[in-house]
This record gives structure tokens, sequence and C-alpha cells, in this order.
């Protein structure tokens, strides 16, 4: 089936309906697919003269459909995209030329099993009819609409029939503003030492930018483009029209929820529903004859190819094609990974430092040299007495981590942080200025559908004053409330996941020490920690996937107003749920591993097993390993599935649409554009996109001083990531409804609770996971050079287990031989909590001082925003200029005005409004509709000379103003 549509306008509107609908069936296959297409029709259609559902305008801002007379064919091109068509700033399609050719903007595609009716089985029959049943109810009432709808038999090589919608709302349309250049202080840089910049790419077909303002029927004459209507809306306009009728269509009755095309392909009603692609993303060779790139080719050829990961992306471009919501994920993860360089360049050199020290650290060359100085009691239940010498590599491994440099590291990614928010607060306002969405959330976005059609009343919005659906806030709180209970109860079993994880490394570190391959028990724990790491990670991936769901139905039941409170919502969920369910771990390692274990001869026990200790090498080194696996191990995991998963799911897809229709198709005839499409991967969307760069975030920040190198794998890693996405949008998915966003929502709060979260955390880290406090501590009380500093971190075992064992032995503490804390753990205690408050203190200082120094706006904009404030009213003002010259000559002024004074017993309110044309927008408006009310009394002069004045008191003219007065208003109502 195919429905075909996109809105544009034109003047006078009629009251018609649109044209009939043609059917084709397919009796000789078993099962086809059905396709609606909605777009334009040609200049000779029917349906383009008279299928169209008008409706008159009755206020100046009330929400219309228009018609407009269709373009010519020649000038659209072969996918009918007009986004190329002749206009000043944009190029003409390749290939314009097919006048025959009518092609979909938006398709709707399902599938009917055509067997004959004994077999199948009931149930099969019963949903088949429902859902046939809602299929023609929704057609129904899309044809009431204004659609016209023609069915195609699915596959390639039929016959199919186009129809047209036309739909226009409030849109935004464009105000030219005089030359704007970008001021980015970089490239003004570079300019001005005469140095090229190898990051910019010469893209083709760069978006202008435009001053823009609420759309008015009756101000179209000023809008740039109102005089070439086959290109007035964008395609992304046209699909964000088109996806919201859809979105508001029911198919049922509403007070039972069967409303839009949401529902329809949850129930399988429809198989897919999307906009089509603007045509094939690969190129024509080029050469002075090819034709000119369509958006998707240009995007792929600038952006999405492997060859351009140094350049910087076309953000412009990705707005244009994709909208608001996509290019602002793009503009953050490009920004994100931009910043990732300098603090991949730091954690290299801190770590370069921790290998030069490697071989000159004296507590290191002591611990290697000890031989049998220092045995070790057993680490678990059953595991052997150990020489802390067989611990060499992985304290030299541990130092490469745990030394001074870390210190800096830390306080500098701390304060990196900072300023990485900082400055994406002024790049999201510049972005949000330059793409017209920066009041979207407060004043443009409408509410969800779903929350509409399931909304008890109605109430005024407080900002527009118009009315619309409403749910009681207090019952939403307490919705949200019983949800944060399911939330507790998954936490808690992503808890029970951990202590089960830790019980398998102590059961696992047993079973391995009794082997008798000698290798196997020396390396015990270390193949026990491993392990584990790996069962840690499954149990993330399987848990993922099924919170994901859940949060997800409990965000739907909660009802929020808009889209982005509910995106806001959901992330919040699944962001609390993931984080207990990636940081769990490490957070044990860094903060308790190790810490309630007791001494020899009185072992603390979890669930009658011993609790766990860190390995030979420290807790440090185990979380690096830890930190490694999950990071690492995730993000290669993640590419995988993004190249694989895509081209396999695109593979099934096109096998079993091919295979169904090999009975019709012809040798050698092209497959059709929405077919093509239709063969692509539905598009995801972009929380999954977003929820791997923030806890990337996460690990980056939070503990940064146990592995120094992240930033340079996440540097890494994003470079790939930014192709990768761009390639999925580009080649792999189905083009995505165009959204439209202020900014990157939750997501931004969340990274300033990971900011200030990794400041306490990396304080702690270093305070009582690293050696950094005991060795200064050393230094100062005992031997500069750091002699004997290994003795000195290492306790005698009491005398009651010595005995028990016939041996003595040395674990890591500071007790004295009773197996109580000496004077140096309380000493150490108190520098270790000074030294948190403190780090704690000096990064908050500082990054609430950078919060000041650096604006949230940049001044730019805010010149900007003031200019397009003056353009505005500029132009308002010379338009009602010209309005009240319309009216024709006025009237000479009266030598004087006066107001008849009212009786005491009688209650008069009168107004007396002086209002010069170059007056504020809202003024007007309100003025406006008081001259309309009944008993209005209106004057109006044009020539210069003082204006006269009175004063609701007075019962005549007051004294002349000593400057004179352009044209007025001077309204009196009673």
């Amino acid at each position: 089936v195919a429905a075909i549509a996109w809105a544009e306008l034109q003047g006078p509107p009629l009251r018609t309906l649109c044209c009939g609908m043609a059917r084709l069936y397919c009796p000789d296959r078993a099962y086809a697919g059905r396709w609606a297409m909605i777009s334009e029709a040609s200049s000779g259609s029917h349906c383009a003269r008279s299928g169209m559902l008008r409706r008159w305008v009755q206020e100046e801002d009330s929400t219309v459909l228009i018609d407009v007379t269709p373009p010519e064919a020649e000038k659209r091109g072969p996918y009918g995209s007009t986004a190329h068509a002749s206009k000043p700033g944009r190029q003409q399609a390749a290939g314009a030329g097919s006048p025959a050719k009518q092609i979909a903007d938006f398709v709707l595609v399902w599938e009917e099993d055509l067997k004959p009716d004994g077999r199948q089985d009931s149930a099969a029959r019963d949903r088949a009819d429902v859902h046939r049943t809602w299929r023609e109810t929704f057609l129904d009432h899309l044809r009431a609409a204004g659609l016209c709808i023609d069915q195609v038999c699915g596959g390639s090589h039929v016959t199919h029939d186009l129809a047209t919608l036309r739909a226009s709302g409030t849109t935004d349309v464009s105000f030219q503003e005089l030359p704007n250049q970008a001021s980015n202080w970089s490239a003004g840089l570079l300019a001005w030492l005469g140095i090229p910049n190898i990051l910019l790419e010469d893209v083709p077909d760069v978006p202008p930018e435009y001053y823009s303002c609420r759309f008015r029927v009756s101000k179209l004459p000023r809008f740039l483009g109102s005089d070439n209507r086959d290109t007035f809306f964008t395609s992304t306009k046209r699909h964000q029209i088109l996806f919201e009728i859809l979105a508001k269509t029911p198919y049922g009755h509403e007070k039972k929820n069967l409303l839009g095309i949401h529902q329809l392909l949850a129930e399988g009603v429809f198989r897919a529903a999307f906009p089509l692609h603007d045509g094939p993303f690969k190129a024509p060779p080029e050469g002075p004859q090819a034709p000119r790139l369509n958006q998707r080719q240009v995007l792929f050829r600038h952006w999405a190819r492997w060859g351009k990961w140094s350049k910087y992306q076309p953000l412009d471009h990705v707005r244009r094609y994709f909208g608001e919501k996509v290019a602002l994920y793009f503009a953050w993860l490009g920004f994100y990974t931009a910043w990732l360089l300098p603090a991949a360049v730091v954690g290299t050199l801190v770590f370069l430092v921790g290998c030069f020290l490697v071989f000159s650290d004296i507590p290191t060359q002591e611990l290697c040299g000890s031989q049998d100085s220092f045995e070790m009691c057993p680490l678990c239940l059953d595991c052997p007495f150990w020489l802390l010498s067989s611990a060499c590599a992985l304290a030299q491994a541990g130092r490469l981590f745990d030394h001074g440099g870390t210190v800096f590291f830390s306080l500098f990614m701390a304060l990196w942080a900072v300023l990485l928010l900082e400055y994406w607060k002024r790049k999201s306002a510049t972005l949000a200025y330059r793409w017209d969405c920066s009041d979207y959330e407060d004043i443009e976005e409408r509410p969800r559908p779903q929350f509409a059609a399931s909304a008890p009343m109605t109430a005024p919005n407080p900002i527009t004053g118009e009315d619309e659906p409403y749910f009681p806030e207090r019952s939403r709180v307490r919705r949200m409330l019983a949800g944060s209970v399911v939330i507790v109860v998954m936490v808690a079993v992503v808890v029970m996941c951990l202590v089960s994880i830790i019980l398998y490394r102590t059961i696992m570190a047993i079973l391995v020490s009794r082997s008798d391959n000698t290798i196997l028990a020396a390396w015990a724990s270390r193949i026990a920690s491993l392990t584990g790491s790996v069962v840690n990670l499954i149990f993330i991936l399987i848990l993922s996937k099924i919170y994901v769901t859940l949060a997800h139905v409990l965000t739907r039941w909660e009802m929020h107003r808009t889209q982005t409170k509910f995106e806001d919502a959901f992330t919040l969920k699944v962001f609390i749920f993931q984080f207990v369910n990636f940081y769990s771990s490490p957070i044990y390692i860094a903060f308790f591993k190790g810490r309630f274990v007791g001494y020899p001869g009185n072992y603390h026990t979890l669930f009658g097993v011993r609790s766990e200790e860190c390995a030979a090498g420290g807790c440090l080194i185990e979380l690096a390993q830890e930190l490694l696996v999950i990071m690492v191990g995730k993000q290669v995991i993640n590419n995988m599935q993004e190249v694989l998963i895509p081209k396999l799911k695109g593979w099934w897809q096109k096998f079993r649409l091919r295979s169904k229709r090999k009975a019709g198709a012809s040798a050698g005839a092209g497959q059709e554009p929405w077919e093509a499409d239709y063969e692509l991967v539905p598009c995801e969307g972009l929380f999954d996109e977003y929820l791997e760069m923030v806890l990337q975030f996460g690990f980056v920040t939070i503990f940064v001083a146990a592995c120094p190198l992240a930033p340079l794998f996440a540097l890494l890693n994003n470079w790939v990531e930014i192709r990768l996405d761009a390639r999925k949008f580009v080649c792999e998915y189905r083009r995505p409804v165009a959204e439209r966003a202020q900014d990157i929502g939750i997501w931004f709060h969340v990274l300033a609770g990971i900011t200030h979260l990794a400041v306490t955390s990396n304080a702690f880290l270093l305070a009582f996971s690293s050696d950094f406090l005991p060795r200064t501590y050393y230094q100062w009380t005992r031997a500069r050079d750091l002699r004997g500093f290994v003795n000195f971190t290492l306790a005698r075992a009491p005398p009651p287990f010595a005995a028990a064992h016939n041996r003595t032995c040395r674990y890591r503490a500071f007790r004295d031989d009773d197996g109580h804390y000496s004077q140096t753990y309380w000493n150490l205690l108190a520098i270790r909590l000074a030294f948190v408050i403190v780090f704690e203190h000096v990064v908050f200082s500082i990054g609430r001082v950078l919060d000041l120094l650096v604006p949230d706006i940049p001044e730019s904009v805010e010149v900007k925003v003031k200019r397009e404030y003056y353009l505005a009213k500029q132009a308002l003002a010379e338009n009602e200029v010209n309005h009240v010259a319309s009216l024709g000559p006025p009237p000479s002024p009266p030598p004087s005005l006066s107001v008849a004074a009212a009786p005491q017993d009688t209650k008069v309110t009168s107004l007396f409004l002086l209002l010069p044309f170059l007056g504020d927008r809202l003024f007007l408006e309100q003025t406006e509709q008081r001259m309309s009310r009944p008993r209005a009394q209106r004057q109006v002069w044009e020539q210069p000379g003082p204006c006269p004045m009175l004063s609701p008191r007075s019962q005549g003219p007051a004294p002349p103003p000593t400057a004179p007065c352009g044209p007025g208003l001077l309204l009196t109502l009673v």
C-alpha cells in the first residue's frame, strides 16, 4: 500500500475532500506486502486539483490546512525531494528531470496473509480481522484529515498509484538576516597566522543561516521563500508535519487509547512507518558532467566515510537532513571527543612517568629483591603461604599507575570535566540559537499523542494560554513513587549479583589454589579475579536488556506530558540502574575489597566464607584490570554489534522480502525507492548511543586515578564511534523522522552529577587505595629515600596464629603484634581524611570560580539575539505602517479630546493607550485584540507634531510633549 504526503501553502482555501483510493490485490501470492505512501502528486493529478482537504482561516494564528499549486515535475528530484530545488542557498537535485516520476515522502507498510481461510486457525483469522478493521479505520481518518491514499501490492515491478497530503501548522519559516560570520576564535587565530586549517572540510551546499519567527498566514509575504512555495517547507519539516498527523489520528475509540501510528506499529497492524531517504547514498563518479549530489550523498561523501575521521563534522547538514535531535547528539559526541585529546595526552605522559619510575623506585626494588625475607599469610581459607617476592611483576605493574603524577592527573581531570561541561553549555547555546530551538521546550513543544489520548481532563497552558490535555501532578508523583520502588528492587537484584560474584571469586580462588599445578595455584587469586570480571560483564549485559524494557513500561505509566519529559524520566531510570550495574564492581574493588578482612586468627566471614582480600599486587592494580576489562571489552563488543547487527538485520530483511517476491519479479527491472528503504534497518533512536558515551565518561573521570590511560582508550574508541554512528544513520538505517530538541536533555545533568561524584571518588581513591599518602608519611617521619618502606607496611601475625601453624608470616596492615590498630594507622587515617577534605574543597572552589568566569552563553550569541529582536521589531513596524496606510487617508486630528464625567453611582473603566507603531509585538497584538471589542472608539492621525495625551483622571488634553511623535493609535474603551 502506498500513501504519499506533505504540506505547503497557497491562497484562498476551499472546502473540498480528497479523492478516492484505488486498491490492487495480489491473489496469486500467498504473502504480500502492502505499502502506504505519503507524497506530492504531479500537476496533472486529479487528487492534486480537487483532492485536498482545506479549511478556512478563522484566526490569524489558527492551525490550518492550506493547499498550494503543485510544483512542476522538473523542479523535483527523482526521489521526490525539494531540498535541493532551485532556491537561494540550495542546489538542484541530481537527475531532476523525470516528469512522470512520483515518489513518496512517507511510507506505511503492512503485510497480510492471503492464504485461504481454511489454512488459518480461528485465532489468527480473528486477529487479522481486528488488524484489518483498525487499519481501514486509521486510513479512513487519514483521508478525512486530508490525505489521499493509494494502495499498491508489495514487491517490485507492480503498478502503483500516488496520493497527496496537504497539511500545515504553525510552522517556523525563515526571515533572512544580514550576512553573519561565525565567531570561531581558533579559525580566526589560524587565519591570522596564515596557517591552513587541516580539519576543515569543504562541504558543498552549506545551509544558509536565517533569523526566524513564528509563522502566520497574514504575514506570509514577509517571509523568505514565500514566492517559491514548492520549497517553502524543507523535507524534514514535511516529515514532521506528516508524522504528527499520523501520531494523532485515531483508529478506534480514543478513550481506549486506540490512537496513533505508535500503537499500530506495536500491535503489528503496520510493519513500518518511515520517511524516504533523498536517494541512494553512493555518489556517482566525479567529473565535469557529474550530476549534483543529493543530501544523503553529501553526508556520505563528506561525513560518514572512514577517510573523514580527522575532519570537522558538517553539523548544519546533519541537522537539515536528520533534525536537531540527531545533530545535537553528534555535536556532543564530537565536542566530547575533541576534549578527550588533551586528557589523553596528559594521561599518556603520566603513564610514561610511571614506566620510568618502575626501574628507579626503591620500594619496588626491595620487594623484588626480598627473595624469601617476607613470607606472607594465606590469602584465603585453604590458600598456601606465599613469598612477597613472587608478586614482583604485579608490584611493578601497579607502580605504572600509583605515583605522585597520578595525584596531579586526578586534579587535572576534575578541572577538565568542569571546563568540559561549561564550554559545552556555550556550544549548546550557540547551536540552539543557530538552529532556532532556544525556546522549544518552553513554548513550541506539544503534548505527546499518547498523553493526549489518555489524559483525563484539559487545562489551559500557563505560557500559551491554550487548552491542553492535563494529568494531575499529584497522581503523577504517586505513580513515580511506585515506580521508584520497582527501581529499588532492580537495584537490589544488581547488588545480589555483585555479592554472588564476590562469593564466586572466593570459591574459585580456593578451588584453583588446591590444584596440583603449581603455576595455577600461585595465580589462584588472579585467575579468580579475571574470571569474575568476565562473569560480571555477562550479568551486566543480561540485566540491562531486562531493565530497559521495564523502565519503558513504568515511564509510559507515569503519563509525562511532552516527549522531552518522557525521555528525561526514562533516561534517569535506566541510568540509575546502569550506574549500579556497571559501576558496582569497580566501586567494591576500589573502596571495600580488603577493608574488612580482619587479621590472622580472627578473619571475618560472609555466609561462612572468609571475606575477600586484595591480590598480591594490591587492590589498585586489580581495579585497573577491572576497568580495562569492562571499558575496553564493552567498547569492543558495542562496536562489533554496531557493525555486525545492522548488516545482519539488513541482510535478513532483504532475504525475507526478496524470497517472497521472486514469483512476480521480472529480471533486470529497477527497484522502487520505498522498497529499497524498507530493506534497511529501523532506526533505534539515540538512547543507547548516549548511554554508552555517558558510561564511558564515568569510567574516564570517576576512576581515573587507577587508570590514567582511560582517556586514551576513550579517544580511540570515539574516533571510531563517530564514523560508525554516521554510517549507520546514512547507510544502514531507514531515515528517522526529524525531531526538534533544545539540548541533550537530562544527559547534561547526569554528566554534571558524574563530575561531582568523580571529585569525591578520586579523593577517596588516592587517600585510601593508593600508596601515595603512606609513602609521603614515611618520607616525612622515617626515611626520605623510602628504604625500608616495604617492611613498614607489613604487620606480623599474632603469636596464637604463628603457634598454630608453627611458622610466622606477614600481612598488609598497620597493626601491632596482637592484631590491634597501631598509632601509625590512626595517624594515617587522620591524614587521609584531611586529604579528602582539602582535595574536594580545592577542586570545588576552582570549579566554582571557573563557572563564574565562563559565561553560559557566548557574547556573540547574545549580540545575535538582540539583533534578531531588533530586526523583528523593524519588520513588524514596517508591516503595521503599511497596514495603516492601506486604511486610506486618516482624518484630521481633533483640536481637543475629552471624556465626559460619569455619574458617581456608575462604574466606568476608561483606558487611554498611546501606541507608536514601533512598539513591542506583544503590545501590538494585545491592542489589536482590544480594538476588535465592541464600543471601542478609535482615532488615527498621521501628521508630525505633538501627540495629544490624556490622563485617566483628566477632563481634557494634557500639555503637549516637547518632542513630536509618529503614527499611533489612541484607544478609549468604556
